[in-house]
C-alpha cells in the first residue's frame, strides 16, 4: 500500500498493564518506526510510520491490548510520513 504515518491516543485502562511494551513488541513486529509514551492524564501516545497495511494491523492489535487492559476509546490521525525514526521505542516522561 505504501508508506504512511498515524498519531494515536488510546484511552481508556492502558497505562500499569504493559501496554507500552505490547505496543513496542507488535511494532517491531510489523516493522514499524515510531514511539509509544504514557501521557499525564493516563492515556497512551503511539505515533508510528510503515507500510499502510501493516500499520492498519498494528492499530488492530493496538485497539486489542495486552491482557488486562480495556481500551475504550482510539483517536486516529493518519499524516505524511516524515521518516524522523528509525526505530520504534518506549519514551518515558510527559
Amino acid at each position: 500500500m505504501g508508506p504512511a504515518r498515524f498519531h494515536a491516543i488510546i484511552r481508556g485502562r492502558v497505562q500499569g498493564v504493559a501496554f507500552r511494551a505490547f505496543a513496542e513488541e507488535r511494532a517491531q513486529g510489523s516493522g514499524a518506526t515510531g514511539y509509544v509514551q504514557n501521557l499525564g492524564n493516563g492515556d497512551v501516545e503511539v505515533v508510528a510510520e510503515g507500510d499502510k497495511a501493516l500499520l492498519e494491523e498494528f492499530l488492530a492489535d493496538l485497539r486489542r491490548g495486552p491482557v488486562g487492559a480495556r481500551v475504550r476509546e482510539m483517536i486516529v490521525n493518519w499524516e505524511v510520513p516524515r521518516g524522523e525514526f528509525r526505530e520504534f521505542s518506549i519514551q518515558f516522561g510527559w
